[in-house]
């Protein structure tokens, strides 16, 4: 067991309590690597079923966002589009 900080406050640090910190971890970068290729794969399938993956990550980003953020937003793109004569 180590002691670590000043005086006034120290820690104490244990092996077997850094180790937990250190298991738990990498057990939730795990996780997070697994989930991360579950998505991959998901958008994989919708692609081979015709569907456009950048739109559905698009929808995915708009749907955290509340609802009026996204009308601000949209209504802000059209705004800049129409200025510089984009889709007219």
């Amino acid at each position: 067991m180590a002691e670590i900080g000043d005086n006034s406050e120290s820690y104490r640090v244990t092996a077997e309590e850094l180790r937990g910190f250190i298991d738990r971890i990498e057990r939730l970068e795990a996780e997070r690597k697994e989930l991360g290729e579950g998505v991959k794969e998901v958008k994989a399938e919708a692609k081979a079923r015709g569907y456009d993956v950048k739109a559905l990550t698009a929808i995915l980003r708009r749907r955290k966002q509340d609802r009026e953020a996204v009308s601000e937003l949209d209504a802000l793109i059209d705004l800049y589009e129409d200025a510089l004569g984009i889709f007219s």
